[in-house]
């Protein structure tokens, strides 16, 4: 069974910086595309930054230029490096996985509180 284990949230100040860690067991990491998503009350799921195998990264338009994906498969663990975070940043944070065996089914982390605020 694939788990995921996501880490690194907290309370920041506005323009600081949180790195986000999500490790995962099982034998599927080296071979699936990993991604961050947060959720806000009454809002969607939204992609926040993901990263295939072959290193492709894709970052929500709210992000770019702000957060960093990355993903070392000696670790079976995906990062995300958020810099210069603003109040809208606030959101849980979600880590996935996509099953590379199964067509549309995706793993999800329990998720971490990030808070900005001042």
């Amino acid at each position: 069974q694939v788990q995921l284990v996501e880490s690194g949230g907290g309370l920041v100040q506005p323009g600081g910086s949180l790195r986000l860690s999500c490790a995962a067991s099982g034998s599927i990491f080296s071979r699936s595309v990993m991604g961050w998503y947060r959720q806000t009350p009454g809002k969607q799921r939204d992609l926040v930054a993901s990263v295939t195998t072959g290193g492709s990264i894709k970052y929500g338009d709210a992000v770019k230029g702000r957060f960093t994906i990355s993903r070392d498969n000696t670790k079976n663990t995906v990062y995300l490096q958020m810099n210069s975070l603003k109040p809208e940043d606030t959101a849980v944070y979600y880590c996935n996985a996509e099953d590379p065996t199964t067509t549309g089914f995706d793993y999800w982390g329990q998720g971490t509180q990030v808070t900005v605020s001042s």
